[in-house]
């Protein structure tokens, strides 16, 4: 009998199924500028969806924090001990002062933040199978699995969705992870290793971390990039595989990780994706996924510049103007008229893929 949470209970129906807390943010006497990661971009992102009008505070999902329980559907208990030394999570989040930190403001004030967006990235995935589509403004945690965290992932927040929407949604039992961060995604690869029901596609930078070489053998659908690649041929690849993939497997709810780390300039992705490259990204994936009407969740993960935050603002409201999200949609399922329209108008669209 799968244990109690407040992470399934419903959320308000006049509340668009997009998630966020403003406890996402890392904020702590400047120590998270020592990473590359902008620790503030979730906040920015909704601030810009705000000042355009799509969104207000009380439209939105508020995120609630991932409880011990919660994270043992997936984590040892080793491992959330583990984190109690402060060591192990400066290692984790790539900020080594965090080791000279007393563990109870470790806690509060870095990893607090990502059991929130953990937290709701597992609502996310009720609310996504609820409505037809769910974005967490956080989360994206790839590289944690059930027993090691690393590249600034505690917890192991795909694996725990996918994990808790079999265990306790009716009718969900496949599922599908498109990782188009600029890192291959080891975390949920290697919890997910011998799973038939999760079909995993990855498309990264093959040079950069992690390099994990044991977890690229859970991926069904590799694409290995070079350094530098660009709009033309990465929209290609994306458009091929995407297509092949849900060709491939239909999935009962398919989970979008969807990295802006891939922008032209990033310090660590290696790969020059302009800013309506990574929209019209997010758009193929959408499309996809409305037009075989298969439930979707996306995640923000990596992104280390301080535009991204604007692009994915820019990204969602790109979604919303060609009717791939919106709160009718959400509420009525694919049958919603703007969405059929979509449907015709995009199975001509895709054939040609052009930036405009």
């Amino acid at each position: 009998m799968p244990h109690r949470t407040e992470l399934y209970e419903d959320a308000p129906s006049a509340c668009w199924p997009i998630i966020y807390s403003p406890d996402y943010n890392i904020t702590f006497m400047g120590l998270e500028k020592l990473h590359p990661f902008d620790a503030g971009k979730w906040g920015k992102v909704i601030n810009f969806l705000k000042e355009e009008k799509l969104i207000a505070d009380d439209l939105i999902v508020q995120a609630r924090e991932a409880t011990d329980e919660d994270l043992l559907v997936v984590h040892t208990r080793r491992y959330l001990n583990k984190l109690k030394w402060s060591f192990v999570v400066a290692t984790i989040t790539e900020i080594p002062p965090v080791a000279f930190l007393p563990n109870f403001v470790v806690q509060r004030k870095v990893l607090k933040p990502l059991r929130t967006q953990t937290g709701g990235t597992i609502m996310a995935g009720k609310l996504a199978v609820d409505r037809g589509w769910a974005i967490n403004v956080g989360g994206g945690f790839h590289h944690c699995s059930s027993d090691k965290g690393g590249g600034f992932c505690a917890y192991a927040d795909i694996t725990l969705a996918i994990k808790f929407l079999f265990e306790r949604v009716q009718g969900v039992s496949k599922a599908t992870i498109i990782d188009l961060d600029a890192h291959q995604g080891n975390g949920h690869e290697r919890d997910f290793m011998d799973d038939h029901r999760v079909y995993i596609m990855d498309v990264y930078n093959r040079y950069i971390y992690p390099g994990d070489g044991f977890a690229k053998r859970a991926i069904k659908r590799r694409v290995e990039l070079e350094w530098g690649t660009e709009d033309t041929e990465y929209l290609q690849k994306v458009h091929t595989h995407v297509e092949g993939a849900l060709n491939e497997l239909k999935p009962d709810i398919i989970v979008y990780n969807a990295g802006t780390d891939i922008l032209d300039g990033d310090p660590l992705g290696g790969l020059a994706i302009s800013p309506q490259g990574i929209v019209k990204r997010d758009e193929v994936v959408f499309k996809a996924a409305r037009r075989r009407r298969i439930p979707i969740l996306m995640v923000t993960s990596g992104g280390y510049q301080k535009r991204t935050a604007r692009i994915i603002a820019d990204s969602i409201l790109n979604l919303h103007n060609l009717g791939l999200i919106d709160k009718e949609l959400a509420t009525s399922g694919a049958e919603n008229p703007k969405v059929e329209q979509m449907i015709r108008d995009s199975a001509k669209d895709l054939t040609h893929l052009s930036l405009q």
